[in-house]
């Protein structure tokens, strides 16, 4: 005959046997009980041998034609080695990466075509607004920093990024806890219960961005997120009149594993956000599959600005949709010394103010 199957506690580990007095099963180590479903259901968690699952296909992406190629050029960049698209009636005088004013022009050929554009909706005027309102407030920010440099060049370039959309359907397991805190005239007593916490569902993705530059810094493209996808439009070469447009040199693969974790991320903390009402929450397993993976591309409209001050060079990024400005300013030394010398001596005031009143 086949063994009877064991079930272990999942507060302590000690064996469960059924108790026919609570109709539960009980653990006789700690007194856990648990219902026969919710061990069924706890067990074949554990139990479970399908791995993770967060694999994509590849790009079957768009191929350019004659018509869209006849009036596009790429410029290289000497120094970074930068390749920009643009038509070619738009002069390229300096690149917008390196700021490197030599620039050649080659004839436009290969790579994938662009399924979406998000169009500029801010233009070169509104990019300068934003700058002189991102140095406003700065309390460290040198004096001479606002009288003494100057926007070298702004160039408005849509930057390529691979969007993934997926449904990923997700199963996670929790420790949790709760505690309850008596007492009588000589002792305090707590109580903590331990929990298994199940929760199982799906969500959808649409349009997670990596950004296929690898002259971008991931984290830079990020700070200017979101780009609001309900604009995107079919793309056409004519959006490209008077823009650079950076040509990609990360293939979606390589861009496989970003777009996982944001997608990880974000699916943990969704699923998290649902277990209320305990002290203490650890995850402690989970399972992500993806299904209905799809891979397009899209440029997204990004305005860049370089200043130089003191013979060193800035670069500030604008969403051109949204207006969201984002780079960093130098900082007063001299001026940060003394900030940080008055805020400890009123950091000691407020303590010794604390020790004086309290007796």
């Amino acid at each position: 005959m086949a063994g009877v199957k064991e079930y272990l506690c999942p507060s302590c580990g000690g064996k469960l046997q059924f108790d026919s007095g609570v109709q539960k099963m009980k653990c006789q180590y700690c007194g856990t009980e648990l219902d026969v479903s919710a061990l069924e259901a706890y067990d074949d968690q554990l139990n479970d041998p399908t791995p993770d699952d967060m694999s994509w296909g590849g790009l079957n992406g768009n191929s350019w034609d004659e018509e869209d190629t006849g009036n596009l050029a790429t410029y290289i960049c000497d120094a970074c080695g930068g390749e920009i698209i643009t038509d070619k009636e738009t002069a390229a005088s300096s690149c917008p990466f390196c700021g490197n004013p030599v620039v050649m022009m080659n004839q436009f050929s290969g790579s994938l075509k662009p399924d979406y554009v998000i169009p500029f909706k801010l233009d070169k005027e509104q990019a300068k607004e934003a700058y002189r309102n991102h140095l406003k407030g700065k309390i460290l920010l040198p004096r001479s920093f606002h009288s003494e440099n100057h926007i070298d060049e702004i160039k408005g370039v849509y930057v390529p990024f691979w969007l993934f959309d997926a449904s990923a359907d997700a199963a996670f397991r929790y420790r949790a806890t709760r505690t309850h805190v008596w007492e009588d005239r000589d002792y305090i007593y707590t109580r903590t219960s331990y929990y298994s916490v199940f929760r199982k569902g799906v969500l959808g993705f649409d349009h997670v961005p990596v950004d296929g530059s690898s002259k971008m810094a991931d984290d830079l493209m990020e700070s200017i997120e979101p780009f609001d996808f309900k604009d995107a439009v079919d793309f056409q070469t004519a959006y490209l009149s008077g823009y650079l447009a950076d040509r990609y040199d990360v293939p979606s693969e390589d861009c496989i594993a970003r777009a996982n974790e944001r997608i990880r991320s974000s699916t943990e903390q969704t699923f998290q956000d649902t277990v209320n009402g305990y002290v203490t929450v650890q995850q402690e397993d989970e399972k992500i599959r993806l299904r209905d993976q799809r891979t397009s591309y899209a440029l997204f409209p990004v305005w860049f600005l370089n200043t130089t001050w003191h013979g060193k060079s800035f670069t500030f990024a604008m969403n051109g949709q949204t207006g969201l400005f984002v780079g960093d300013l130098p900082t007063d030394n001299p001026k940060m010394a003394r900030f940080m010398a008055g805020f400890s001596i009123l950091f000691m005031v407020i303590i010794f103010l604390f020790f004086w009143f309290a007796g």
